[in-house]
């Protein structure tokens, strides 16, 4: 059992919201977060304009692929954020749990990719702020 927090980021699709805001929490928590994503319904990629939003700002997500949410995952983690799964998301006592009201990046253009970009950003950057005084 690792002593670092462990952050679990869900969505429905593991292919744009929860994928983005992994790559920050890595990107910015420079290993002092065990950080996991995965999705109640997972496409079979990342989507195109998530990956490239990232890359503007230096984050590589492109070899990453969607998973499944399983019960093991929410168990393994500390703080379990969710963007829009519903009710897919298991609920387990102890764990702390945090709704991100976020639009969805599927279907849409680079420009409002980038402002949901920025705000998983700011929001990441605030938990991490949290979890690592």
């Amino acid at each position: 059992m690792s002593d670092k927090p462990s952050v679990l980021f869900v969505c429905v699709h593991n292919a744009g919201r929860s994928q983005m805001a992994a790559g920050f929490m890595q990107h910015l928590g420079k290993g002092r977060v065990d950080v996991l994503s995965a999705g109640s319904a997972p496409k079979d990629s990342i989507n195109p304009v998530a990956i490239e939003a990232m890359a503007e700002l230096g984050i590589d997500i492109a070899n990453n692929l969607p998973k499944i949410l399983t019960p093991k995952a929410v168990q393994a983690s500390d703080v379990v954020i969710t963007m829009g799964c519903g009710d897919a998301c298991p609920f387990y006592p102890g764990k702390r749990y945090e709704d991100w009201v976020l639009e969805d990046p599927a279907g849409q253009g680079i420009e409002p990719v980038r402002v949901i970009r920025d705000e998983i950003k700011r929001r990441v950057e605030e938990l991490l702020s949290e979890l690592l005084p």
